[in-house]
């Protein structure tokens, strides 16, 4: 693998940064106090090609890789994390549907999703299954030609915007096999009985909605399945693989953002007559965030680099996606701790990023699962 990007990954880089620190600061702290954001500055990004860069150029989409995808990842997290959850989690199922979906769900969905009209979700978790995947009960029965579908999801991004929500189904609960009992449905939610309340109260990323979610005798054509029937756990395993790359990428985006605080907070602040950046306690510190920075993003790069050359490493993703997310928190409470007290209270930027971080080590797959995952693929 090259380390140096190509012009075009540099120019995309280049513009992410910009569109970010052009929106986000001013806003930023009004959209973490109020749980809100403005869907305008979403409907923006999507004019500017931010949204969905991965989705093929024949739905409208730059079809590019999911190494661009990371990059922009990076340097919108970077600035603010909720803003930017908000903003690029509005494709979030789409790559579930680029692997299994039918040409008409594509072709549907895909052009409304990149160019602003639509926003989609995926709905895996319940409320007693997290972790444990092959636990969700949401059912999918067959009905003539139409799914019947009874159950409810918790934690879910967009779950109160989306257009379009994936959701992961029981569709046949005698399966012998736990693997083999789960399938994917595509609901539109604007069917009877779907229902979302927004989760308000989160430690981090309050821009970026979340919802628990409701289906009641919801009734879907039997088209609505994506991907095979019985396979749901696969195809979320295929799905997870490309998604936890970007949560590699916003950890490496928000500890950047840390250690970018904690310079300039240390080269201004004195104590002892001096300037906090000249003790070599505060050096070390320095030093060992942008070591873990640095050694977290080859890792994405890494990561990513692979799945776009159809290299899926299922060990290198969980490695990058626990180690990249436990730096992110380590440097955001370094940052923090540099602070001293003024890194306690809301004027500074430092003690969102601190809220911020802790989702990175859950969603998505928990730091111990990963660990779990890395450790069986190398005791075999």
């Amino acid at each position: 693998m090259d380390f140096d990007l190509t012009k075009e990954q540099r120019d995309i880089v280049k513009a992410a940064r910009e569109f970010a620190l052009g929106e986000f600061p001013d806003r930023a702290a009004e959209f973490d106090r109020e749980e809100t954001f403005d869907l305008g500055l979403w409907k923006k990004a999507c004019d500017l090609g931010f949204v969905g860069i991965f989705i093929d150029e024949a739905y409208g989409g730059a079809g590019m890789g999911f190494l661009e995808y990371c990059l922009i990842n990076e340097e919108f997290w970077a600035v603010d994390p909720g803003m930017s959850q908000a903003i690029l989690s509005t494709t979030f199922g789409s790559e579930l549907l680029g692997l299994f979906g039918s040409e008409d769900q594509r072709q549907q969905i895909f052009p409304q999703l990149v160019s602003g009209e639509a926003i989609m979700a995926t709905a895996i978790t319940e409320p007693d299954a997290g972790c444990d995947v092959t636990g969700a009960v949401t059912s999918a029965v067959k009905e003539g030609d139409k799914w019947l579908i009874n159950g409810s999801k918790m934690f879910i991004t967009n779950g109160d915007l989306a257009k379009y929500v994936l959701v992961f189904c029981m569709t046949d609960p005698e399966n012998p096999s736990r693997h083999g009992r789960h399938s994917f449905i595509l609901i539109p939610t604007d069917t009877p009985g779907y229902e979302s309340t927004k989760i308000r109260g989160k430690l981090g990323i309050r821009a970026s909605d979340t919802a628990e979610l409701s289906f009641n005798n919801i009734r879907v054509p039997i088209t609505n399945l994506v991907g095979k029937e019985g396979e749901g756990f696969y195809e979320l395993m295929a799905f997870f693989n490309r998604t936890r790359l970007h949560i590699c990428a916003q950890a490496v985006g928000l500890a950047r953002g840390a250690l970018e605080e904690a310079i300039r907070y240390t080269k201004n602040r004195r104590q002892f007559g001096e300037a906090l950046a000249s003790f070599q306690v505060t050096q070390f510190k320095i030093a060992e965030m942008a070591t873990w920075i640095r050694a977290s993003r080859n890792l994405y790069y890494q990561a990513a680099w692979s799945v776009d050359r159809g290299k899926i490493d299922h060990a290198l993703i969980a490695m990058a996606k626990w180690f990249s997310a436990e730096m992110a928190v380590r440097c955001a409470d370094e940052a923090l701790q540099m602070h001293g007290g003024y890194g306690y209270i809301d004027e500074y930027k430092v003690q969102r990023l601190y809220r911020d971080a802790k989702i990175l080590e859950i969603y998505e797959g928990t730091k111990e699962m990963e660990k779990t995952i890395v450790a069986r693929s190398i005791l075999g």
